[in-house]
C-alpha cells in the first residue's frame, strides 16, 4: 500500500493518531476490534485497513474521522487502479448426492430361483406351476406400488405448506440517489447519494504532483472533478461543452483540503457526452486540462 502516495499519507495519519492514545498494540486490540498482528500490518503499511479500523481510531485519539476517512478513500482509489492477479480458487468437490427415499414396497429379486417344489392348489384343479405364480404375483404387487406411489405423490401436492417461507416484502431504500439529471446541477455529489460507486472517466497528474479524475454517476447522471495532492489556492474546474461558460469550480481553502481532495459540484450529463477538466495553480502558470467521454464502465 505505501506504493501509491495516497497510502503513504494515511500510514503516516494512523501513526500520529496511535501516538496520540499512547496505547500499544496489544492494548489498541483489546480497545477495538482488530487483532493485534492486523494493526501491525496497517500501520506499517503492509495492507490497507478496512474503514471502520480507521473510524476506530480515530474515536480513540479523540480525532473527527472526516480528514483521516478521505485519506483513506483516496489510498482505496489508488489501490483500485493497479492491475491485480485473479484469486485461484481451487476446485470444491461436488457434494455427496442424497440417499434415495426407502421404497415403501418390497424388493423384487429377479436374480433369485424360484422354488422347484410347486404350490398346493385347491382341491380339485390342477397345480399351478411356480413360475406362472411368481410372475403373476410381481405384477400385481408392481400395480400396487404404483398406486400407492401416485397417491402419495398427489398427496404432498395437494397438501399446504406447514410453515412456508417468509416471502420478502418490497421495502423502499432510502439510501439511493436524491437527485437525478438536471435536478442534480450545481450540487454535491456525497449529499445527494450521488458518489456511492461512480466511474472514473479519466485521471490526470499535474505538473505540480496534484492528481485530478473525471468522475462520473450512472444513477444520477452526472459528473464532477475531485482533486488531492494539491497546494492552498489550486482549483479545478469541470463541465460539459453545454456547460463550457459556467463550469463549476472547486478551490484548496486549507491545510485538511490539501490534504486529503476537493470536489466541484456536479453537472448534469447524458450518457456519452465528453465531460472536461482543468487545472488552475495557484502559483501560475499554463492552465491544464484534459476530457474524457461519459460512458458505462
Amino acid at each position: 500500500m505505501t506504493s501509491s502516495p495516497g497510502g503513504a499519507r494515511l500510514t503516516a495519519a494512523l501513526k500520529e493518531l496511535k501516538d496520540r492514545t499512547g496505547l500499544s498494540l496489544a492494548r489498541l486490540a483489546a480497545e477495538t476490534t482488530f487483532s493485534k498482528s492486523s494493526w501491525e500490518r496497517y500501520l506499517n503499511g503492509r495492507s490497507l485497513p478496512p474503514r471502520q479500523a480507521v473510524q476506530e481510531l480515530c474515536r480513540l485519539a479523540g480525532e473527527p474521522d472526516g480528514r483521516c476517512l478521505a485519506l483513506w478513500e483516496i489510498a482505496k482509489s489508488e489501490e483500485s487502479g493497479r492491475p491485480k492477479d485473479p484469486p485461484r480458487t481451487p476446485p470444491q468437490p461436488s457434494p455427496p448426492l442424497p440417499p434415495p427415499p426407502p421404497s415403501p414396497c418390497p424388493s423384487l429379486s429377479p436374480s433369485e430361483p424360484p422354488s422347484s417344489s410347486p404350490s398346493p392348489s385347491p382341491e380339485g384343479s390342477a397345480p399351478v406351476p411356480v413360475g406362472h405364480r411368481g410372475a403373476a404375483a410381481a405384477a400385481i404387487l408392481a400395480s400396487v406400488c404404483a398406486v400407492v406411489f401416485g397417491a402419495v405423490a398427489v398427496t404432498l401436492v395437494l397438501l399446504p405448506e406447514e410453515n412456508p417461507a417468509p416471502r420478502p416484502s418490497a421495502t423502499r431504500s432510502t439510501g439511493g440517489p436524491q437527485c437525478r439529471t438536471t435536478t442534480c446541477e450545481g450540487k454535491k455529489p456525497a449529499a445527494m447519494n450521488c458518489a456511492g460507486s461512480p466511474d472514473t472517466l479519466a485521471e490526470h497528474v499535474t505538473a505540480t504532483g496534484a492528481s485530478i479524475q473525471l468522475r462520473y454517476s450512472r444513477v444520477c447522471g452526472t459528473s464532477w472533478a475531485r482533486m488531492w495532492g494539491a497546494r492552498i489556492g489550486d482549483r479545478i474546474e469541470s463541465g460539459t461543452a453545454a456547460s463550457a461558460g459556467r463550469p463549476h469550480t472547486a478551490r484548496v481553502e486549507n491545510k485538511v483540503e490539501a490534504d486529503t481532495y476537493v470536489t466541484t459540484d456536479m453537472t448534469a450529463t447524458v450518457l456519452g457526452t465528453v465531460v472536461k477538466a482543468c487545472f488552475l495553480p495557484v502559483a501560475g502558470g499554463a492552465k491544464e486540462c484534459f476530457e474524457a467521454r461519459a460512458a458505462h464502465g
